[in-house]
């Protein structure tokens, strides 16, 4: 294969956008895709104070280092969930710890067993929820918290192509219109003062997230989450790949139009909206007087577990 830029040796191809790219122009490709993300979706400005969630893995670390690249104000997350199969956590967490130095930047880091005296396989098994279930939950309060307590001014995760429309087929199989309502790649604040959510890399695919880090010499966790297997969201991944194979650009058409027609889900959504409400016990926005990170942790008033972050 040859670059279509300059005619060089092409070291992807990428059929969706018939063309292959050399290292160079793919690496400027990288950029330009997320910047036209960022721009199209208007998900924040070089003044704002950024929080990337990682967990390790290539997608959050290229995001990363694609941002700092671009000059944006980027600070690091990652959540140790105490998953001790293949040393999983601790493993993840090095490679965070480690790309956090080779960057320069601050990595705030919330370790789960420590907070609450058990992983969350242990506090998964105990309330007999699927584990995944409970990682959710928790990243997302953490993720929540964070940004409040350090006025960031928006939460990037490194959700890419693949993820969004995996999650869009799965959500349109089953019509559940309260989460198609919420697809988009940027949710803006709530209220005024509050953090926006966005996802950068929505016009990236997991092979490209792969090659940059590759190309940039970025080590990342190659395991896949020992509670990933038989994930419904692989069942769609892999159903998708099938179609892009035979009809590339297929995903890309999926996910974006379904973006562009989006506001017929959160026009249903609004019709059915509640008043949110506010956490009695930790203080978060809520849609019931006990949040559902409190309810899966067992907090109370009186015994409300430690929730100390560690900085690097």
């Amino acid at each position: 294969m040859k670059c279509r830029i300059c005619a060089g040796k092409a070291i992807i191809g990428l059929p969706q956008h018939n063309m292959a790219l050399c290292a160079e122009h793919f690496d400027n490709w990288m950029l330009k895709r997320v910047s036209k993300a960022v721009d199209e979706f208007k998900m924040f400005s070089k003044k704002s104070n950024i929080l990337v969630a990682v967990s390790g893995g290539k997608d959050g670390l290229a995001l990363w280092d694609i941002l700092v690249r671009l000059g944006y104000n980027a600070s690091g997350l990652y959540i140790n969930l105490g998953i001790e199969e293949d040393d999983y956590s601790d493993e993840s967490e090095e490679f965070a710890r480690s790309f956090a130095e080779r960057v320069g930047r601050k990595l705030y880091i919330v370790d789960i067993k420590e907070n609450h005296g058990m992983s969350i396989p242990e506090k998964a098994y105990t309330k007999r929820r699927k584990p995944c279930s409970a990682c959710g939950v928790t990243k997302r309060y953490y993720m929540n918290k964070i940004a409040r307590n350090e006025s960031f001014d928006v939460i990037v995760t490194g959700h890419n192509l693949d993820d969004q429309a995996a999650a869009l087929l799965g959500n349109v199989l089953y019509w559940k219109i309260d989460y198609l309502a919420k697809g988009a790649p940027y949710s803006p604040p709530i209220e005024s003062g509050q953090f926006g959510k966005a996802k950068p890399l929505v016009f990236c695919t997991e092979k490209e997230d792969a090659v940059y880090c590759l190309l940039k010499g970025i080590p990342y966790i190659q395991k896949e989450c020992p509670y990933s297997k038989g994930a419904t969201s692989l069942r769609w991944k892999h159903i998708l790949n099938e179609i892009e194979e035979n009809s590339p650009g297929a995903k890309h058409a999926f996910y974006f139009d379904y973006v562009r027609n989006i506001d017929l889900f959160q026009a249903k959504e609004k019709e059915e909206e509640l008043p949110p409400l506010t956490c009695e016990i930790c203080g978060a926005p809520s849609w019931d007087y006990v949040c559902s990170f409190c309810r899966l942790w067992d907090l109370d008033k009186r015994g409300n577990l430690s929730c100390d972050m560690d900085q690097n």
